[in-house]
């Protein structure tokens, strides 16, 4: 196992979902690896070798026409997270992850070298395809990159966004496909304007708080880190109130995000927080959707929503704020470092008469320092920063809502 490998189990085993993991033909050593790194309990519940046909069988629940397909790789993941959900109880967030392969063995394949890998959680499946070039590596290459493969695909399925290269060759490509489930696919195609899920990634029909409203956090969460809980949780302490996130596919500022990426960053909150899928790109559109809550901003998302350049003139400016204040909505601004000075709620023009929908999250109560930005430099560099989500707590962020969706236009 290199080093960036498993540096990559640590952080998987530090994230909170656990998964059963069912494969056939390759992939035996992913389970070995994720054994090799302390904290694999938190990680796996059940691995399964199914190798005989009667065992691959059970593990799809029928028949199976060929062995190495996409549709294998579903069934076994499917059943998989059912299994995980058995042996977890309700109380625990769980997905189902599975492999099958055929790779090189002690005699020539008149067929492709190909794997399937699939993990299945509250929201969708995800399945990866890959054929490999014959004759490129002996078995025990093969076998090593499959594994590989499998590790990432654990990865992506416990949130961990960033990944160990494939040491793919001339010819190879990696094939991903992503299938919502029902409630996502729902909200993906219009027919639900929110989509609440709870701490254990399942959608449900209930916001997380009581009527009255609660705390929302809003940003893009690319990645998820130690300065987003953080800062929930100091909203939280500050209010009193139930927090969740918020994360809008549609934004007024940015390129809107994919289905398949959504899916990716949701699976960060997983065991940890709450999570609210919206479209909506401006927080009187949010406020409308989540009558009484108080969004909890970073100063620079305040400044954003205060400046009037970013609407058509002043007046439309009142419009919205007073569509949040309709609605029961108000803003806790937490400090922010922008252009090497911390920014305070005391230091934005906010008008007089909109005065009384912000107020300020003291410095006492939260600071921190590190970005999203740098956290994702610090991945290009091939250095895995330690102030993601599951981090050590010397490094974290101020930028809750770093890339937020805001009232800008």
């Amino acid at each position: 196992m290199t080093e960036a490998l498993r540096a990559l189990v640590a952080r998987i085993h530090a994230a909170p979902a656990q998964v059963v993991y069912s494969f056939a033909g390759a992939g035996v050593e992913a389970l070995a690896w994720l054994h090799a790194v302390g904290g694999s309990s938190r990680t796996v519940l059940e691995a399964v070798d199914r190798y005989a046909a009667g065992s691959l069988e059970e593990g799809v629940g029928g028949p199976v026409a060929k062995a190495v397909a996409p549709e294998v790789a579903v069934a076994l993941a499917t059943r998989a997270r059912a299994r995980a959900r058995a042996l977890a109880g309700s109380a625990e967030a769980v997905c189902g992850v599975a492999c099958t392969a055929t790779i090189a063995t002690d005699r020539p394949k008149r067929g492709e070298h190909r794997a399937w890998v699939a993990t299945a959680d509250g929201l969708g499946v995800r399945l990866y395809g890959l054929t490999l070039a014959k004759g490129a590596r002996d078995r025990a290459g093969e076998e090593a990159l499959v594994s590989t493969l499998v590790v990432r695909a654990v990865a992506d399925a416990k949130g961990v966004l960033e990944a160990t290269p494939l040491p793919l060759v001339a010819g190879e490509a990696l094939e991903r496909r992503f299938a919502p489930g029902p409630e996502l696919r729902a909200f993906a195609e219009g027919r639900r304007p929110l989509l609440a899920i709870d701490v254990h990634g399942e959608p449900v029909d209930a916001l997380p708080w009581p009527v009255g409203g609660g705390a929302v956090v809003s940003g893009s969460f690319h990645p998820l880190h130690d300065g987003h809980l953080g800062l929930a949780a100091a909203a939280q302490r500050h209010l009193g109130r139930a927090v969740a996130f918020e994360l809008a596919v549609a934004n007024a500022d940015k390129p809107s995000i994919d289905l398949d990426e959504a899916h990716r960053r949701a699976t960060q909150f997983t065991g940890r927080a709450p999570l609210l899928l919206t479209r909506a790109a401006r927080f009187d559109a949010k406020a409308a959707l989540l009558p009484g809550a108080v969004f909890v901003v970073g100063a620079d998302t305040a400044a954003r929503i205060l400046e009037p350049r970013f609407y058509a003139d002043v007046s439309e400016r009142a419009t919205a704020l007073d569509a949040v204040r309709a609605a029961g909505g108000r803003f806790l601004v937490a400090g922010r470092r922008t252009d090497g000075r911390f920014v305070t709620l005391a230091g934005l023009d906010v008008p007089d008469r909109h005065a009384d929908l912000f107020e300020a999250l003291p410095e006492s109560a939260f600071r921190a320092d590190v970005s999203s930005t740098e956290i994702r430099a610090a991945w290009a560099e091939g250095a895995v920063a330690s102030a993601g989500a599951d981090g050590a707590a010397d490094r974290s962020a101020a930028d809750a809502d770093d890339g937020a969706p805001t009232d800008r236009r």
